[in-house]
């Protein structure tokens, strides 16, 4: 599939920030972990940065590719925070990393007291990028992105929606179809995607805004509908499921999904995590599971990762002031 790249808010990346990923074939490393790795998740069990983090886990485990155990630890509170306090505070850096959402980026915007300056993070490895899609309940009587517009403007206020935290990714994509189409949404935080996906199938919640692979199951079973992406192009595993572009709104969003450091990791263990993830991102495991989720690649060498982060930043801060966030 041929990708624009609008990745994360509608805008067009510098020409030459794409980079292969950095895979080495050197047989030993000057530094391996000596205890188990702390795998912090910015988020809670169930969602797609929980899904992705012990698929990794998983695939590292089978293949044997560290001599001590990646075990994943979710922090999802704050929107995240808990997690970037946790990792920015890490007693043993080289043993602490991180898989990321873009609440890497929104909720140090939205919480300046944290301190937490994402530029001082140890970049490892981009592993891909997460598109959104609006779902519904298979009894709603929804058919069409259509027939969602007008009941939620029937309902004055009072449709309710869920996603996962405030002043980050679902909330922000929720908080510009309000924007933009003229409509007003009651909004729930959750800690993660998976019970937000769940309570959408249970029907405590009306509509969200899940990435493909925290509904997936759902979606398979029957009980959720997808109404529009808010992909650069129809997604491959709902091919049936129009854009937000097709709606004439030039607007695209992502989730990162990548692995980083903590801050002040030595240049050994970052070089060794980076063999890692990169040998992982290679595998035919993982391969298959990008496919199956609808994530798209996005790679880029450590450099270019600082040079995303500061974009990121950028746009992240510009949308918000948007919306209101």
């Amino acid at each position: 599939m041929k990708l624009t790249r609008r990745i994360a808010l509608g805008f067009m990346f510098a020409t030459g920030m794409m980079a292969s990923v950095v895979t080495t074939t050197t047989p030993a490393h000057a530094w391996e972990p000596t205890k188990p790795i702390d795998f912090v998740i910015m988020a809670g069990a169930g969602g797609g940065a929980d899904q992705i983090a012990r698929f990794l886990q998983s695939v590292a485990e089978k293949k044997k590719l560290t001599v001590r155990p990646l075990v994943p630890n979710n922090k999802g509170g704050g929107s995240g925070a808990e997690a970037l306090i946790a990792l920015n505070g890490a007693s043993d850096k080289d043993h602490s990393i991180l898989v990321t959402l873009n609440s890497f980026f929104t909720t140090p915007i939205r919480q300046p007291n944290l301190g937490i300056d994402i530029q001082t993070f140890t970049p490892i490895t981009m592993m891909g990028v997460d598109p959104f899609v609006l779902w519904v309940h298979k009894d709603s009587g929804i058919k069409t992105f259509e027939d969602w517009l007008a009941k939620v403007k029937a309902d004055n206020g009072e449709y309710v929606m869920g996603g996962t935290g405030k002043g980050q990714e679902d909330s922000i994509v929720i908080a510009w179809m309000e924007k933009n189409f003229d409509v007003k949404i009651k909004y729930i935080p959750y800690k993660g995607g998976g019970a937000v996906a769940k309570d959408l199938a249970g029907q405590q919640i009306m509509a969200s805004v899940n990435n493909p692979a925290e509904a997936k199951g759902f979606y398979e079973s029957g009980d959720v509908v997808p109404l529009i992406a808010f992909s650069d192009e129809r997604l491959p595993n709902l091919p049936d499921t129009r854009t937000v572009k097709e709606l004439g709104k030039d607007f695209s969003y992502y989730n990162q999904r990548a692995v980083v450091g903590a801050p002040g990791m030595s240049d050994d263990a970052a070089a060794y995590y980076r063999d890692l993830f990169g040998k992982i991102y290679d595998t035919e495991e993982w391969q298959n599971y990008m496919k199956s989720e609808s994530l798209e690649p996005l790679p880029m060498d450590a450099a270019t990762q600082k040079e995303y982060w500061k974009t990121q930043v950028d746009r992240h801060t510009e949308l918000l002031k948007a919306i209101g966030g």
